[in-house]
């Protein structure tokens, strides 16, 4: 079973439990040699290994002891172990003298955790026939190998290995074809080529259709990624499982595994980390000890950096800031900056599972960044948006900029036809262009991550170029757009707008209206008419919706805090992120206002009770939900007649939710009792 337990966009901490304890993922598995391994790596953090089945099947002492004294006693490892079927041997001679089922049967009698099919994994680049024809073999192997596993009652976990080489439609072929098999974990095979050739531009689109057409509800491993420098994107991505033996092997060659590359022992002039060999040793110490010696040195390094490198990415996926950590890292090689512009091709993927809201800030690291899920978002939302007759463009002031804008505007330029009318929030939207978001309208300006960013105050000509892109798709929606003259030299506007002086600035008024406010908040958070659904006083409607709307603020802030009607709160707003929390008067009146499947979780009605006893809604028990459904929404939970059941916060985006059979989905804030 694999439940998550911490996400950020594709990126998530979770719990792998086997037999043999439970493993936290994203992880490394070092690879244990059956007949050689020197070094005990449970003493440097890994928590599960990864070991040779065949090797040990092919060598008569080894395959002895196993079946006699069991796996875990041959290679003295307690925790959970996966074992590999002689795919690689396939891969480098040819051929191998097992079949599949009796792969499968040797590694349940050898007691191994998580076993393997035997798959072909073909390399990258080759021909197509030989790829298909490869891919056919795999998908066939593994429906025998479950076949045989569910008939025979085993213990062990399956794995079912993603191939097709570097053939998109065939991963993607592959991937869905053994998605609808009863695996328990997905390895992506036959990777190693491309990141040896440094080739991470396609192993991200290798990674990307492998993934895309997985189950959510199970790990991914991404087989042979060792190093610790791509650990970061490839968690992003949504690899949960990396193996390797590049610890000891770089060791043996004398060299240093780091985040940001791979140094020889020749060429080290300093230590590169903290670690206990790095701070006890100087390279001239290692460089006069005795080979065996100096490698186990070495090795014991290149696992402490593995290891340490995969406890910063989860703590990145706890806080929020995974992206900025993948942002720094491929910074470290211009193939893998290639590899990250290549993944925002498919942003529209990676924005399913980017939560809305975060503990940590939105920070700006280059225009690669542009191209991040949440901006995207906001981009959509604001496109969508419904809109005013007239459009304002305000210049970037500090944040809050409704906080530190100025009273009057003494100048503007024009872009469509002119009036003299006053130009009011009433029927204008008033917006500051700012990078990274472009346009922000001054109602959202607290709600994350619009106001809870940082970027450079020197833009770059991508940003710049980005941003004024943004205005120049709606224009079109407005009669008359004003724009303050620093923007249009700024932002190059005069080059791309029709631009005329406006002689009525004095008719240009910004009237700030809290309950406008909160009504834009509530649209751009729950979708168009939310605000007017949740927030009005109108008895042609119902009981539901009477009551005066008042708004209270926090004495020492000044930020709004609560919404009420009559005497009954609505809503709260959140102080970290400026998003509505409801109150079961915002559930009800969300839930009569806005129809069809919007934000709702729709549960099977024979666990209704518990719904409206204010239990938490899991997975398995979810019959659909609106698709538009986020990590951290606030959502209505109802049941397939539509009645309302309870409220709360989800936890799992809408595709997690409708693939996982297990753990939470909604954590229920309050029931509604018959």
């Amino acid at each position: 079973m694999f439940e998550i337990k911490a996400k950020d966009g594709r990126g998530r901490v979770g719990v792998l439990k086997t037999k043999h304890g439970d493993v936290k993922t994203p992880n490394l598995m070092p690879v244990i040699h059956p007949r050689k391994q020197t070094v005990d790596v449970s003493k440097y953090g890994a928590d599960i290994v990864i070991t040779n089945a065949y090797l040990i099947y092919k060598n008569e002492d080894l395959k002895e002891k196993a079946l006699d004294v069991g796996l875990h006693e041959l290679i003295n490892f307690d925790g959970p172990i996966m074992t590999d079927s002689g795919s690689f041997q396939l891969s480098v001679y040819g051929d191998v003298e097992i079949t599949n089922k009796e792969v499968i049967e040797f590694q349940e009698a050898i007691g191994t955790d998580i076993g393997t099919s035997l798959d072909i994994p073909t390399a990258p680049y080759v021909e197509r026939e030989q790829a298909e024809a490869d891919m056919e073999i795999t998908i066939e192997r593994a429906k025998e190998a479950i076949d045989f596993v569910r008939d025979n009652d085993y213990e062990m976990k399956i794995n079912s290995v993603v191939q097709g080489s570097t053939f998109l439609d065939l991963r993607e072929k592959c991937a869905k074809e053994l998605a609808k098999l009863d695996a328990d974990l997905y390895p992506i095979g036959a990777v190693v080529p491309l990141m040896e050739a440094y080739h991470y531009k396609d192993l991200v689109d290798v990674v990307m259709t492998s993934v895309s057409n997985m189950h959510d509800s199970l790990p991914r491993h991404l087989m042979g990624a060792g190093h610790p420098m791509i650990f970061a994107l490839c968690t992003a991505m949504g690899c949960d499982l990396f193996d390797s033996a590049a610890y000891i092997l770089y060791a043996e060659d004398d060299r240093f595994l780091t985040t940001r590359g791979t140094i020889k022992l020749e060429n080290l002039v300093e230590m590169p980390c903290s670690c206990e060999v790095c701070s006890k040793y100087t390279p001239d110490d290692l460089r006069a000890m005795d080979k065996e010696e100096r490698t186990q040195l070495i090795a014991q390094h290149n696992l402490h950096v593995s290891f340490g490198e995969l406890r910063l990415i989860r703590q990145a996926i706890n806080e929020g800031s995974l992206m900025e950590l993948v942002e720094e890292r491929c910074r470290a090689h211009p193939m893998l900056l290639d590899a990250l512009r290549q993944l925002s091709k498919y942003n529209d993927n990676l924005e399913l599972y980017e939560p809305r809201s975060k503990k940590s800030a939105f920070f700006y690291t280059g225009n690669e960044s542009l191209a991040r899920p949440e901006v995207l978002r906001h981009v959509n939302k604001i496109k969508e948006m419904d809109k005013k007759e007239n459009l304002v463009i305000l210049p970037h002031y500090r944040k809050p900029y409704t906080k530190y804008m100025p009273k009057d505007f003494k100048k503007f330029m024009c872009c469509g036809e002119i009036t003299d009318e006053s130009i009011t929030s009433e029927n204008a939207d008033f917006m500051v262009l700012d990078i990274p978001f472009g346009l922000i309208p001054l109602e959202l300006d607290e709600v994350y991550p619009l106001s809870q960013n940082e970027s450079p105050r020197n833009k770059d000509e991508i940003a710049i170029c980005h941003a004024s892109n943004l205005l120049l798709d709606i224009v079109d929606d407005y009669n008359q757009v004003l724009i303050a003259p620093k923007l249009v030299n700024e932002f190059d506007l005069d080059t791309v707008l029709d631009l005329e002086e406006y002689p009525y600035s004095e008719n240009v008024k910004f009237i700030k209206d809290d309950l406008a406010r909160v009504k834009a908040v509530a649209d751009y958070q729950f979708g168009n008419g939310a605000g007017d659904a949740l927030f009005c006083n109108d008895k042609s409607k119902g009981d539901l919706f009477t009551g005066k709307i008042k708004i209270e603020k926090s004495r020492k802030t000044g930020k709004i805090r609560h919404i009420y009607a009559g005497k009954d709160i609505i809503v709260n707003m959140r102080a970290s992120d400026s998003l509505l929390i409801l109150s079961k008067l915002g559930a009800k009146r969300l839930h009569a206002s806005l129809g069809g499947i919007q934000n709702r979780v729709i549960i099977d009605n024979s666990v209704e009770s518990f719904a409206r006893d204010g239990k938490s809604v899991f997975a398995k028990f979810v019959k659909d939900c609106d698709e538009n459904i986020r990590s951290n929404d606030e959502v209505i939970i109802v049941n397939e007649d539509d009645d309302l059941l309870a409220f709360g916060k989800a936890l799992l985006s809408h595709k997690e939710i409708m693939d996982f059979k297990t753990g939470q989905a909604i954590k229920t804030r309050k029931g509604f009792k018959k």
